[in-house]
């Protein structure tokens, strides 16, 4: 009688988790889910897996429009390693990325400590918002008008005040920070935005705090706002590099009808971007422009993810 009540007091359990193992809902969310992922694994394999996986081939290929890619091995890195126009495009490149970032990441703070402080209203955030929705050629365009040493109204306030023009898009030393101006005017509002719903997320308490143990305004930003905003802060930081080292249609567009091509005067201001898309579609050297497009690549990789842990060291020092 024993062994029978142990045999039936065991026999359930092992039923019900048979049970439960080959239960229909269990199957039916295994397929849902299937379902679900899989317009997206689709869509991340065509568009990012295979476009990846391909360059990095073509990128050891002697590659042109015309004629089938033919293996080169690492002659386009080699060739990459000794082109001087690469690293001085490369210069030029880096040289935009820190006026856009320091520049935008200030005004941006500003921007939204403002909206913060002063309104909350949504026709105001609209309105700030409304440069990141126009297109880029079109802002180019608009820039170059309004900068424009003739008829510009920005050259007209400049001859008002100092007596002469300014060569904004025409020199040398003037055509990056310019460019670099323009991109922080058409993302501040969106890095505002963020950098705005970031400062809604700390507690009121915590100034409240602040106010009782006599810090000042100022105090309390540099203490407890910019520490508290600081994975807002990164998270904007990356995404406006990326942006700025991507940069194409600015330069492109707001370069050209300057007395010669785009990326002037005197390649002053050949971006990387530029003068990858000059190789591949102007000279149809493909693999090379290919090879140079991987190596971006794999420089906002690294800055990314040195950025992240950095991101993630700070953290752990503040905890």
């Amino acid at each position: 009688m024993v062994v029978t009540s142990a045999r039936s007091s065991v026999a359930p359990g092992r039923r019900g988790r048979r049970t439960v193992r080959s239960s229909p809902s269990r199957r039916d969310d295994g397929r849902l889910a299937l379902i679900l992922i899989l317009p997206a694994a689709v869509g991340f394999g065509v568009f990012a897996a295979y476009p990846l996986l391909s360059g990095i081939y073509l990128s050891f290929t002697n590659f042109r429009i015309l004629t089938p890619a033919t293996w080169a091995g690492t002659a386009n890195y080699r060739q990459l390693l000794s082109d001087s126009v690469f690293w001085d495009s490369l210069q030029t490149t880096v040289y935009f990325v820190v006026l856009s970032v320091s520049v935008g990441m200030l005004v941006s703070l500003a921007t939204a400590v403002i909206l913060h402080r002063l309104t909350k209203s949504p026709v105001v955030r609209g309105l700030v918002l409304l440069p990141f929705l126009i297109s880029g050629v079109v802002a180019a365009l608009v820039w170059q008008w309004m900068l424009d040493p003739g008829l510009g109204i920005v050259n007209v306030a400049v001859k008002a005040l100092f007596g002469h023009e300014i060569l904004f898009l025409g020199s040398q030393e003037w055509v990056i920070p310019s460019l670099a101006l323009i991109a922080v005017w058409k993302s501040m509002g969106y890095n505002a935005i963020l950098i705005f719903a970031g400062l809604q997320t700390i507690p009121g308490e915590i100034y409240e705090a602040g106010r009782m143990d006599g810090a000042g305004e100022f105090r309390m930003f540099a203490r407890l706002t910019l520490p508290l905003l600081r994975p807002i802060m990164a998270m904007v930081i990356i995404l406006t590099m990326i942006s700025s080292f991507q940069v194409f249609d600015l330069v492109a567009v707001g370069t050209s009808g300057q007395g010669g091509p785009a990326g002037g005067p005197a390649n002053a201001s050949n971006v990387l971007p530029l003068y990858i898309y000059k190789t591949g579609f102007t000279q149809f050297n493909f693999g090379y422009a290919i090879t140079m497009s991987m190596a971006l690549f794999v420089m906002l990789l690294v800055i990314t993810f040195a950025q992240m842990r950095l991101l993630r060291a700070n953290d752990s020092d503040t905890n």
